[in-house]
């Protein structure tokens, strides 16, 4: 009975060290997990770290392009503007020449409400052209913006495109009625001295 309590004894002493050592293996392999858990919860902490930083530069390298467009595009406008103005300068410089002093009067008045007008044109330019409000826009929207912006521009251009063809054909149509004006005065004028009666010459009568 003795042999049998103590072999009922070391069994139980047994099972209990196998269940200690099931018991720190378990703790163990959980230890470890939550290790490499915590390594991997660092490891997808630190690329959203990443992607935010390559996130906020490549919307900063937008934010750049835009304003350094919007510049270029702000003094391509200014250039063209100014050209324009030197070319229509250039044209009612040489119609005035045409036209004799008269015209040169009338286009220095004209240059004189020009000057005004471009300065109006350009105070209207400058309240148009109004700062982009895009620091808070993602990358999706700052593409709809964009495009949005590039199919105003098109429209913009054609309705430029328009006006500039009305103004060309008012150009032609002045310079076509200025020169048959001239013709016709010329005209006028040669018919009129041909008309002229001719002065009667007087003499002495003899006695």
């Amino acid at each position: 009975m003795a042999d049998f309590d103590a072999l009922q004894k070391q069994r139980m002493e047994k099972d209990l060290q196998e269940l200690q050592l099931l018991i720190n293996k378990h703790f163990e392999i959980r230890k470890k997990d939550d290790a490499e858990l915590q390594e991997l919860e660092g490891r997808i902490e630190k690329r959203k770290e990443e992607r935010a930083e390559q996130m906020r530069i490549r919307q900063e390298r937008e934010k750049v392009r835009l304003e350094r467009e919007k510049e270029e595009k702000a003094r391509r406008e200014i250039d063209e503007e100014q050209k324009k103005l030197e070319e229509e300068d250039r044209k009612k410089q040489a119609i005035a020449a045409m036209s004799g002093t008269g015209g040169m009067n009338r286009d220095r008045n004209r240059n004189n409400r020009r000057q005004t007008d471009r300065e109006k044109k350009r105070k209207a330019l400058a309240e148009r052209r109004k700062p982009l409000n895009v620091d808070h826009l993602t990358i999706e929207k700052l593409r709809e913006k964009a495009a949005a912006m590039h199919k105003w521009l098109a429209q913009l251009e054609e309705e430029k495109f328009d006006f500039e063809s009305v103004i060309d054909r008012q150009k032609y149509d002045v310079i076509q009625f200025r020169s048959r004006v001239a013709d016709w005065m010329g005209k006028s004028n040669r018919a009129f001295k041909t008309s002229r009666p001719r002065p009667i010459k007087t003499g002495k009568v003899a006695k």
